[in-house]
């Protein structure tokens, strides 16, 4: 079958000149190590609007899920009609200090989505994979509720997991698309829970995605007792001087901003910072390993996105979700049904 669909020319979605492009690629002749995967959805994140912006002639896309068409001769843990996920890490070295200690996202030589690999992306009708960087499906996942776990639910589960301990109280500023998961996965990993939000109205949603505590930003300083990890969601940076004090974020918390980096510098209080020995937490999607654990924690333990579903009609769609990402109106990730 591979072989029968080298050469075959399908179309992926460019960002040329700050609008979305249609252009023709082709199916190549597969490495050793190669998966193609016919993809029947994709999330569509803030990240590929962010990469959009670049203006470079990437494939966009990144949280695909498919169906494995043809694998490589030395693939050995897919095979055709295997259900995968995956479009944002793309391959790794495999001997570096991070590779040989799990931290494979770290990697030097890593391609990551918008660094490489300029012809692959989740929107287009293919896409081609490395084995250990597209990740079985576990059967309780949808395709649908899958798609945005590849990017959205890998970035906040990486950062929990690194950052949270039992008995901690861990606050998720934000409702969002990160937001909503990342108060799953958080209560469902055990720990209190504390939402903070721009909007009373979410309060009980919040509640039901897991929060036993929810406060205004406005009235963040009514928080019952501080937190020890606080996890910054959103599309734009909060005011640091509220939420950094100790009667919010507790001495030597930890700080876990998420909120997507086209916001300009990071300016954080000095006097807080240093007083109050607060230490700073980025995350990256997630090295392969942890990205495979998330999938199986979503699955086993019921953490689903939210979730609006769009008929993928070319270039027309996605640029209307790129604007309904941009207007924050979208509840609360957008995926594309092919």
């Amino acid at each position: 079958m591979a072989a029968a669909l080298v050469g075959t020319e399908y179309p992926v979605y460019r960002g040329l000149g700050g609008k979305v492009t249609k252009t023709a690629t082709t199916i190549p002749e597969l490495g050793p190590h190669d998966v193609l995967v016919r993809m029947t959805h994709s999330g569509v994140c803030h990240s590929d609007l962010v990469v959009l912006g670049w203006g470079i002639p990437a494939a966009l896309g990144h949280e695909g899920v498919g169906l494995v068409e043809a694998v490589g001769e030395a693939v050995t843990s897919l095979k055709v009609g295997s259900r995968v996920g995956g479009g944002f890490h793309k391959t790794s070295c495999g001997h570096c200090r991070y590779c040989l200690g799990g931290n494979d996202i770290h990697c030097y030589e890593r391609t990551i989505y918008g660094s490489g690999d300029m012809d692959n992306g989740t929107f287009g009708h293919f896409y081609i994979g490395k084995e250990g960087f597209v990740h079985p499906i576990p059967d309780e996942l949808s395709s649908v509720d899958a798609a945005p776990l590849q990017c959205a639910g890998a970035t906040v589960y990486s950062a929990l997991v690194d950052t949270v301990k039992p008995g901690d109280r861990v606050g998720i500023l934000g409702i969002g698309g990160l937001g909503h998961l990342a108060i799953q996965f958080a209560a469902k990993m055990g720990v209190e829970v504390v939402v903070i939000s721009t909007t009373k109205e979410k309060q009980q949603e919040a509640m039901g995605f897991g929060a036993s505590e929810f406060v205004l930003l406005g009235d963040v300083d009514k928080i019952l007792s501080p937190l020890q990890v606080l996890v910054v969601t959103g599309a734009r940076m909060p005011n640091w001087n509220k939420l950094l004090e100790n009667r919010v974020l507790a001495r030597n918390g930890t700080l876990v901003p998420l909120t997507a980096p086209n916001n300009g510098p990071l300016v954080l209080p000095e006097m807080t910072m240093f007083w109050d020995t607060y230490s700073v937490y980025t995350s990256l999607v997630a090295s392969r390993a942890r990205h495979a654990e998330m999938l199986q924690f979503a699955a086993k333990k019921g953490v689903k996105p939210v979730c609006q579903v769009f008929k993928f009609e070319g270039s027309e769609t996605i640029e209307a979700i790129f604007r309904s990402l941009d207007e924050n109106t979208i509840r609360y990730r957008a995926v594309l049904e092919f």
